[in-house]
């Protein structure tokens, strides 16, 4: 097509010249004392576009002549640049490979080029990008053969050069590696600081958040941790399920390191309330602060939806594991001083025994509700048919324990005997 165009252009010139300049009887007379030059308007017309294209050559080849020595710059330029960027490559292939010591020796040799372009006054488009390129490539070799000093060095040299307006993705990768070879060197404080000093953006990805998580459960800090895990699950790094299990986890490390009530409730005020809804987090807390001297009523209301559970009210139940605790720790509250066993809770326990009255371990439980309530005859009832079903030990041998504390209670000394070796027993 385009070819066609061009012959329809040569065409029409044709057509239009001979048009024009056929039949043109025009003339040009130039004067020069004491001459005079007598030409037909064609021939100088001819004369002048000769004359352009003449002088028009002439300046190209005294420009290109001029050129040369800027144009060898660049050639040379230009070829610095390849070897610099072959080297590079070279570096990769063998870091790739293993071939760490090679690896290093190909970096610090992208950099004595880039030194040398320097010390010559020539700067490449992207030396910055490939001199922290290079210095993190040295960088990840010597971190390989454990050489920190010079990994140290290495890596200062990569985020300074990465302190550019266009090197910002650059740098955040740096500060990762750099935190990455902290955590590989079991310096948590040291790749968290790294982790902290990254854009807002760049925290949440989920290399930054995987590399957090792991940094905060070195450093021991299940709070981070936790806050950690629960992003990486949004992110969808981790399944609801795998999720789930680990913030349970680290609900219960949080709530572990606590030491007086106020930390305790303050752990449980961050935690989520589907964090908060899960048996075992809930029965860890409300042990926990019975155990911190916490107040005995709040720990009861924590309990509620384990309760619920426990009771069959609702979709969610517990497994034996978890109602055994559940009794233990409603068994811990009730003893002590401010136990909020009120006529409400009474009630609620009084349903679930009624509700399976062959069921041991709500007959335990009512038995040491009647007996907070000083119900010696019910209590005793209840506990007699509970211990012969409690296939927790420990439960069972309390259950002995209160079936003869009663009777040394009522002077009944044999049967006080008979418990107190049962509890032995088991």
């Amino acid at each position: 097509m385009r070819a066609v165009l061009w012959l329809l252009g040569l065409f029409a010139v044709a057509v239009v010249a001979a048009l024009f300049a056929g039949n043109n009887h025009d003339s040009v007379t130039l004067f020069w004392e004491p001459y005079r030059v007598d030409l037909s308007f064609n021939l100088a017309v001819v004369l002048v576009a000769g004359l352009f294209v003449v002088l028009h050559t002439a300046f190209n080849a005294v420009s290109a002549l001029l050129n040369i020595p800027q144009q060898a710059r660049r050639w040379r330029l230009s070829q610095r640049e390849r070897a610099m960027y072959a080297a590079l490559l070279d570096a990769l292939t063998l870091l790739v490979c293993g071939r760490f010591v090679r690896a290093r020796k190909a970096a610090e040799r992208v950099l004595e080029m880039d030194e040398a372009l320097g010390r010559g006054g020539e700067k490449l488009p992207f030396g910055t990008r490939l001199r922290a390129m290079a210095h993190l490539i040295a960088a990840e070799s010597a971190h390989a053969v454990q050489d920190r000093s010079a990994r140290e060095n290495h890596l200062g040299r990569a985020l300074q050069a990465s302190q550019t307006r266009e090197g910002q993705e650059l740098l955040d990768g740096v500060r990762l590696r750099g935190a990455r070879w902290a955590f590989d060197d079991r310096q948590a404080e040291q790749a968290l600081e790294q982790l902290n000093q990254l854009p807002l953006g760049t925290s949440r990805r989920t290399l930054a958040l995987r590399l957090r998580f792991k940094a905060a459960r070195l450093a021991g800090d299940a709070r981070l941790a936790l806050d950690t895990a629960r992003l990486l699950t949004k992110h969808r790094a981790f399944s609801e399920l795998a999720g789930a299990s680990i913030a349970r986890g680290l609900a219960i490390e949080a709530l572990g390191a606590t030491h007086d009530p106020v930390q305790v409730q303050r752990v449980w005020a961050g935690l989520d309330p589907a964090e908060q809804a899960m048996p075992d987090v809930a029965l860890f807390a409300a042990r926990r602060l019975a155990q911190s001297g916490g107040s005995a009523a709040m720990a009861q209301s924590w309990l509620m939806p384990v309760w619920s559970a426990a009771t069959g009210v609702g979709t969610a139940r517990l497994n034996d594991a978890q109602r055994v605790q559940l009794v233990a720790v409603m068994e811990t509250l009730f003893a002590k001083e401010d136990a909020a066993l009120d006529t409400e809770w009474l009630r609620r326990i009084e349903q679930a025994q009624a509700a399976h009255p062959a069921d041991a371990l709500w007959n335990y439980l009512a038995g040491v509700a009647c007996m907070r309530m000083q119900l010696w005859g019910k209590a005793q009832q209840l506990l007699k048919q509970s211990v012969g079903g409690l296939r927790d030990a420990d439960m069972r041998r309390r259950a002995w324990q209160h079936l003869g504390a009663m009777a040394e209670e009522r002077q009944d000394m044999a049967a006080a005997l008979t418990a107190y070796r049962e509890a032995a027993k088991t």
